[in-house]
């Protein structure tokens, strides 16, 4: 039992692989770190999630003797404020909580270049120790006075979220042009017909899907005589996507950049139309903004949801459980993506296949693993930069799960706001820049090296 319990400790206390190793003994010490900071995300988001849905105070509050307010047993005063620790509020200290840890470990990773960095070793151990330190500072978190908290962190929300969602679209093109290289490489090398049918098919697929997105917009966000930002909003960013998209097919773009195609542009497309939608569905005048629930059951918006009650808010709208899909995604692809994309590499610290290949050895317990340490001669990412990506992605899900919101203290209420919209809909013509970027400066700068 002794020497049970030293393994045990010594593997929390240990490297990454260690807590992993025997479910998957070919894990490279660079990849299951980020796999592991991302489930402490991932676990952060889970409690949020649970502290937010419809009905939890009041299930706390039957608990005897917890909350303020709730039921009683004689002789034992309640304590806790279930107001705090559900709701809005608690989404913004848990994520509050989260953003702190990331921060910290984004601050002291700062130029760490290889494993050899005695930094190194916190990067990619002491598990436990870290854990409790996140418990620590979300405890501490649910202690802060309300006062001006919520407004302060609910604009520190805006920011790290129009980041984060810039980040998602670097992402989703890296994770386009990988899907593109590989499908057309082994159209190459075996069944040409099957794999550029399949190109073909989730080509013409991303656009059937986003050209219903547009017309379902029009339909139902805008209004002959009102909606004048969201008819704005639809066509400029229409107008945009036809743009990239002819771009991606151009011969001199094609020559200069071989890459480029209609896959990436259409999931480019979808996904600003997806922008889009989220950017709409924050517009405070509710008849440019119908609830899902209105358009399903075909009620007039001002039935469902009056413009007198902005204490009514629909937590769980479905922008805002595909923006949760998405997140989880790009957080999952962040943390094992392998891409030969220079470009994408630089603007995400990345330098993946520049560490040493890890080999094979035998363990004390007999099993053939590889060696565990693949970042002797350099990191294969940069340290600071990817608690940094999380860091923003705390902030995004404290937003996305407050649809973003902004809270009243004074009046209790959750207000939807502008600024949020143009946040999002600004994001995504800056995405959209940035695509377009990749198209074109081959071709305005034939003598650099952008493979």
């Amino acid at each position: 039992i002794d020497g049970r319990f030293v393994k045990m400790a010594s593997c929390l206390c240990g490297s990454a692989p260690c807590l992993l190793c025997g479910c998957c003994p070919s894990s490279n010490n660079s990849t299951v770190t980020r796999l592991l900071f991302s489930f402490f995300l991932l676990l952060g988001t889970l409690v949020s999630v649970i502290m937010i849905l419809p009905g939890m105070e009041t299930q706390l509050r039957k608990i005897p003797g917890f909350c303020q307010g709730g039921t009683t047993i004689p002789g034992i005063e309640n304590h806790v404020n279930c107001d705090v620790i559900v709701g809005y509020k608690s989404v913004y200290r848990m994520c509050f909580a989260m953003a702190c840890f990331f921060f910290l470990f984004s601050a002291i990773m700062i130029r760490v270049k290889s494993s050899k960095d005695p930094r190194a070793a916190i990067q990619n151990g002491f598990w436990f120790f870290k854990f409790l330190i996140l418990v620590g500072i979300t405890v501490g978190a649910f202690f802060i006075p309300d006062g001006t908290f919520h407004d302060v962190w609910f604009y520190f929300g805006i920011v790290g979220s129009f980041m984060f969602i810039l980040i998602q679209l670097i992402l989703l093109i890296d994770f386009a042009h990988s899907w593109n290289e590989v499908w057309v490489r082994n159209a190459e090398e075996g069944n040409s017909k099957c794999w550029f049918s399949g190109l073909l098919f989730f080509t013409i697929l991303h656009y059937a899907l986003a050209f219903a997105a547009i017309v379902l917009f029009y339909l139902y966000y805008t209004k002959p005589d009102n909606c004048t930002e969201h008819k704005f909003f639809i066509s400029f960013n229409l107008i945009l996507c036809v743009i990239i998209s002819v771009l991606s097919i151009l011969p001199k773009v094609q020559d200069a950049s071989p890459q480029s195609g209609l896959l990436q542009s259409s999931i480019i497309t979808m996904y600003t139309m997806y922008v889009t939608w989220s950017a709409m569905t924050n517009n405070p005048n509710r008849e440019c903004n119908p609830s899902l629930l209105s358009l399903v059951s075909n009620i007039s918006t001002t039935e469902a949801m009056p413009t007198s009650s902005p204490g009514m808010v629909q937590w769980w709208d479905a922008q805002g459980i595909v923006g949760l899909v998405i997140f989880l995604f790009c957080t999952f692809y962040a943390s094992i993506r392998s891409s030969s994309n220079a470009q994408v590499n630089r603007l995400m610290q990345t330098e993946e296949g520049k560490g040493t290949v890890g080999g094979e050895e035998v363990g004390k317990d007999g099993l053939r693993r590889r060696v565990v340490d693949n970042e002797e001669d350099g990191v294969t990412y940069n340290y600071s930069f990817f608690h940094f990506h999380l860091l923003l992605a705390s902030l995004y899900i404290m937003m996305t799960l407050t649809n973003w919101y902004k809270p009243d203290t004074t009046t209790q209420a959750m207000q939807s706001t502008m600024p949020a919209v143009w946040v999002k809909i600004s994001s995504s013509w800056l995405g959209l820049g940035l695509y377009l970027w990749t198209l074109v400066a081959p071709v305005i700068f034939p003598n650099r090296d952008f493979n």
